[in-house]
Parts: structure tokens; C-alpha cells; sequence
């Protein structure tokens, strides 16, 4: 024992002199590589943003509407902004210039509800504790009304909304109006198809599932929601998966609508390094959570992303990481998330010009050496964008890569983000379906100098445009043939639009004379016959005078074979088929990807609530045959 003793001992003594004479052979570390995969694409980006409430605080000013959505030096560049519904329509015009300016810069609006009007509300004891609220079981009718008087109220103000909630934290109520999980269940499943707008519930406090679980179970339910949105107070890494959700939600968003992160301590906004902890909070709803849009609680705020003087804040900057570069339309792809010690990482890739975002947080107190490593570009330069305790988004000198993975070392205790322009190799653009919807501000190539990306109200468009430019659109596949040419437009004039193939002077396949809506904001679809075009196309938009666009599309007047019930033409009928139905029927689309026939259940030559009724009984299998089958 006491030569094993003593054998140790010496053991011990050699490896003290080994690492004290040889200490930098074995502390060296090869660099950690994160991989960045583009072809594995995960979720659509929507956007980052922040909550207004003029009747709790004073609105937003003019210059800080303009820092909170404007994308230039020294500004947030959000995307989405959340408004209060309030239960007094007397408070609603308060809404209106901040909802206004933020689609005026590209921005969408949603709207949360607290309270319904007081004669909708009857009082309960909850859990011993008296005179709560919840909303009375024969208003639920009149609480519809209620949200559709405040979607029609703004956008006869000229803010089209992109969706409205149910109810804001229904599960932690106790200064507002309580929901149980079965009670929403209820509202979602019988009366939430006749909202006038994208639906979002259920607003849960800490994205507790027992709320969202009933509605992704109810086939009918489903169907009638547009976003699954949540609260993150105290949600742990743990519970951001939502497995049912993937496995229920597809065509349904994830939205992350209303947090603060750490803390709301008094001017707290430039608490260094408390502050990395939003950046972290933000890498994690999007990597973990799979979320596609992030929105904090109140805009300026001590503890918010803007400061009462309406500054930004440290807090703001780790929003801005993320919401000045990664912008609508972006799609997350698989990254290596954690490539080392206290190091996280997530990345986006631009699909209209291949460009590609990395944001790389450093949570650490020491400097970190990392690659990043992204196969299948050829990327050469990185732009880098800082923020430590004393940079505040600054441009640091760019990076120049030689191949495909780059070395950089990340400051102790800072955010940076990369962006990479696209490949300098030609590409070829990615095929389009005609028969889709065409976002038009994804062009691949113009000749206006001019052209700006605005809000249209339920997204993002293009303004600005001139008599003479053009916009080409490549690789667009029309099959067999379209002969109709369809495009939401806004204007005060009656400019043109010509479809040309192949060139701005190509072939000419038809023109639409635009018809004045009433405005720049006031967007209206029109159409056109055309010339029937087949197969694979270039295809040049000419403008003839100024007008603003959203989107377009091509269609086909060839009678199609259907089945019946099966509305968007995917051989199935299910609750996506009921939900196109009933958007339909309030008016939110004009048109059946399967055409009428396919939705005229009862065969008498129209579509209406007596074919929608059908269709829910037949999915809730009442009935196994529709009666024009009978």
C-alpha cells in the first residue's frame, strides 16, 4: 500500500511539472466548427417586433415609430407590431397613426383583446377567489362581432390587420378575462370561423400546452386558427418543442407574441451583460422553439428595446441583431447550435438572392475562436456587425473567406452577426408555380432605382414604381397552360401593366389596365385574359405609371376535374379544405384553387353557409357522401 502510495504520489508531482513546463501544448484547442447546412430548411421568418398600448402609456411618437420600424442607421428595422383591442370602441382611433406608420414602413399589425365589453362579461369565483371575469356563454356570438368591428374599424383607417387573438393570457387572468383550455376549445371550434381575419389563440401565458393541445385536436377547431401564439414568462428551453404542433400545425404559424427577458427592473434596458440574455431568449425560440416571429412586450419601455427618451437600448440591439438582417421571408436552415462552451448560433438564407445571416452569441467572459463552415456556397466576403459592453452594432472590418468556412473570434461576452452576400457563381433562379401567389417584391431582376419594399396590409409589396421599369420574375412554370393574369393592386391613377416573356420588350402575352382603388394603401385584385402560355417562362412585369403591387398570379379557365370537398385540389378532404371554405365565404379569398363546383355540396349551383354546414358534418363524419353525390 505504501508503494502504491508513493507511486501516485510521484504520478501526481510529474503531471504537475509536465503541464507547468508543457502547459501550452495541452490547453491548446483546435478552433470548434459550426456547420451551416442550406439545404436543410426549417421554418418561414415573419418577423421581429414589439407591443404598442397608447391607452396604458403614451403612443409611440412620430420619430420613434420611424426608429422602431425604419431598417436604417439607427434603427430597430421591426416588422410586427401588436395592438390592443380594447373593450371601449371610443379607445380604438388611439391605435391608429402607430398601426398606420408601422405598415407604411413594411410592417404587419395584430391585434390581442383583454377584456370584451363589460355587457358581454358576468363574474365567477375562480379557485376561492371572487369577482373574476370571464365572458359570458350566450355572447360568444356578440364577442365575434366585437373582433370584426375592430378589423373593419381599422381598415377603414387604413390598416388592414394580419391576424387577430382570441384573448391575451386567458390562463392568467386575473386583471382580465379568464378562458379554461375547454373553453376556448368552444369559441375556436363554433365561433372562431366567423372572424373577418387571420385567427390567432391561445395566447398562454407560458406557452402551457394544456390550452393549445384541445384546438390542434379538434379537426373543426384546427381548421379555424391561422397562429398558434404564446407567451414565454418563465418558459424553460425545455418546453419550447411543441411535438404536436408539428405533427397537427401544418399551413399554421408559431408566433412568439409577447415577452420580457430577464426582468422588468426600473431602467434595466442597458444592463450589460444582462442583456445577452434577449439574444439568447431570441435564439432559442427560434432554434429550440421553431417559432417564426418574435415580439416583445411594450416598445419603449426602461426595460425595453427602445428607452423612454426613445433611444435604443442594449436590449434593443440584441433585438436588432436579429430583426434589421433577418427579414421577412427568410427561412431558418440547420446550423451546428452550440459549436462550443457558452457559444450559440443560428442562421438564415435570403432564397431570393442567396444571401445568407449567421448570429453568433458569446455568452462567455473569455474571447472565442470559432469556424463556420458553409458547404455548398461560394461566399467570399462576410460583413459583421458587433455589440459588447461598449459596441453597440458596430461594422467591424469584413471577413474574407478563401473557401467555403471561415475562422473569426467572437469578443468575450458580445452578439455578432455575419451576413454574406450571394454566391458570386451564376444561379439559377428556383422554378415558381404560375399558379401560385407571386410575391412581387421577389423579383430577380429590375431596372428601377427607385422601387422600395412597403407594407400592403397583410404583408410586404413593392412602391415606388415608375412608368418604364420592369420586373423580372424567372423560371416561372405554367404547365399546361394559363390564359388569366391576376394581381392585388393599389393606386390613384389608371396606369398599365404589361406581361411580357422572355425580355421588357418580349413577347407581349397580355395587359391590364389598372382601375384606380382609391389610394396607395387601398389594395384591390385585378385581372386580365392573356394569351394562353405554356410551359417554362421568363416572365417581365411592365409598368406603365405608378401603382403599388402585393402580389400576382396565374390561372387557367379550362375547366378542371375536381373532387367535391376537396377545395385546394391535393386529392384529400380535410380541415384545410373547410378552412379555405370559409375564408371564402367572409370574403378573404375570392377564389377556389378547385373552383366553385368542387365546393357546391348540395348541387344547387352555389356556394354558401348551407355547403360550409355540409363539409363539417362530412368531416366530423355525420355524414360518409355529400348530397350532390347522392
Amino acid at each position: 500500500m505504501r508503494k502504491l502510495r508513493k507511486l501516485l504520489l510521484f504520478s501526481t508531482v510529474l503531471f504537475v511539472v509536465f503541464t507547468q513546463l508543457f502547459g501550452f501544448i495541452i490547453t491548446v484547442d483546435a478552433a470548434e466548427t459550426a456547420t451551416i447546412n442550406l439545404s436543410a430548411e426549417k421554418q418561414v421568418i415573419r418577423g421581429f417586433g414589439g407591443m404598442n398600448h397608447p391607452v396604458w402609456i403614451s403612443d409611440l411618437t412620430p420619430q420613434q415609430r420611424d426608429t422602431a420600424f425604419g431598417n436604417g442607421e439607427g434603427q430597430l428595422g421591426f416588422t410586427i407590431l401588436r395592438i390592443h383591442v380594447d373593450e371601449n370602441r371610443n379607445n380604438w382611433s388611439k391605435e391608429v397613426a402607430t398601426a398606420r406608420r408601422a405598415i407604411e414602413l413594411g410592417a404587419i399589425v395584430f391585434a390581442s383583446p383583454w377584456n370584451p365589453p363589460s355587457n358581454m362579461v358576468e363574474t365567477f369565483t375562480r379557485n376561492g377567489v371572487p369577482n373574476q371575469k370571464r365572458l359570458r356563454y350566450d355572447k360568444y356570438g356578440d364577442y365575434v362581432q366585437h373582433l370584426n368591428d375592430f378589423v373593419a374599424y381599422m381598415k377603414s383607417n387604413g390598416v388592414d390587420l394580419y391576424a387577430i387573438s382570441v384573448q391575451n393570457e386567458p390562463d392568467y387572468a386575473h386583471e382580465w378575462t379568464w378562458w379554461t383550455p375547454q373553453e376556448m376549445l368552444r369559441f375556436m371550434r363554433d365561433y372562431a370561423g366567423q372572424i373577418n381575419c387571420r385567427v390567432m389563440a391561445p395566447e398562454s401565458f407560458q406557452y402551457l400546452k394544456n390550452m393549445s393541445d384541445p384546438i390542434l385536436n379538434d379537426p373543426q377547431a384546427l381548421a379555424n386558427l391561422d397562429i398558434l401564439g404564446a407567451h414565454f414568462y418563465g418558459t424553460t428551453v425545455n418546453n419550447m418543442p411543441y411535438p404536436l404542433f408539428e405533427q397537427k400545425g401544418a399551413g399554421k404559424e408559431l408566433w412568439m407574441t409577447e415577452v420580457y427577458v430577464p426582468n422588468s427592473d426600473s431602467n434595466s434596458a442597458d444592463r450589460w451583460p444582462e442583456a445577452l440574455e434577449v439574444a439568447h431568449n431570441m435564439h432559442n425560440a427560434l432554434v429550440e422553439g421553431n417559432f417564426q416571429a418574435y415580439v416583445w412586450w411594450y416598445i419603449r419601455r426602461s426595460y425595453g428595446p427602445m428607452k423612454e427618451d426613445g433611444t435604443i437600448s442594449k436590449r434593443g440591439y440584441m433585438m436588432a441583431h436579429y430583426s434589421k438582417f433577418v427579414r421577412p421571408g427568410y427561412v431558418r436552415v440547420d446550423a451546428t447550435k452550440n459549436p462550443t462552451y457558452n457559444v450559440y448560433l443560428s442562421a438564415y438564407k435570403n432564397k431570393k438572392d442567396n444571401s445568407v445571416v449567421a448570429v453568433v452569441i458569446n455568452k462567455s467572459t473569455e474571447a472565442k475562436t470559432i469556424n463556420i463552415s458553409v458547404p455548398g456556397t461560394s461566399i467570399r466576403k462576410w460583413e459583421r456587425y458587433v455589440t459588447t459592453g461598449s459596441k453597440n452594432l458596430r461594422k467591424e472590418s469584413d471577413i474574407n473567406a478563401s473557401g467555403t468556412t471561415f475562422q473569426v473570434t467572437l469578443e468575450p461576452q458580445s452578439v455578432t452577426t455575419f451576413v454574406g452576400g450571394g454566391s458570386s457563381e451564376p444561379q439559377i433562379p428556383v422554378e415558381r408555380n404560375a399558379f401560385s401567389k407571386i410575391e412581387c417584391e421577389e423579383y430577380n431582376a429590375t431596372n428601377s432605382s427607385t422601387v422600395q419594399v412597403v407594407g400592403t396590409g397583410t404583408g410586404s409589396g413593392l412602391g415606388y414604381i415608375e412608368n418604364g421599369n420592369y420586373f423580372a420574375y424567372k423560371n416561372i412554370n405554367f404547365g399546361n397552360g394559363a390564359n388569366s393574369f391576376k394581381i392585388r393592386a393599389a393606386t390613384t391613377g389608371t396606369p398599365k401593366i404589361e406581361i411580357r416573356l422572355g425580355s421588357p420588350t418580349g413577347t407581349l402575352a397580355g395587359t391590364l389596365q389598372v382601375a384606380a382603388t382609391g389610394g396607395f394603401n387601398a389594395y384591390e385584385e385585378q385581372s386580365c385574359s392573356i394569351n394562353k402560355i405554356t410551359g417554362v417562362q421568363d416572365v417581365y412585369l411592365v409598368f406603365g405609371g405608378a401603382v403599388n403591387v402585393d402580389w400576382f398570379t396565374f390561372e387557367s379557365k379550362q375547366e378542371p376535374t375536381f373532387k367535391y370537398g376537396d377545395l385546394n385540389g391535393d386529392g384529400n378532404v380535410n380541415s384545410t379544405d373547410s378552412t379555405l371554405m370559409s375564408r371564402y365565404l367572409l370574403g378573404i379569398i375570392t377564389t377556389l384553387p378547385a373552383g366553385e363546383k368542387a365546393a357546391d355540396l348540395n348541387g344547387d349551383g352555389k356556394v354558401n353557409s348551407t355547403d360550409y354546414n355540409i363539409l363539417k358534418r362530412y368531416l366530423l363524419k355525420y355524414i360518409d357522401k355529400f348530397p350532390v353525390e347522392s
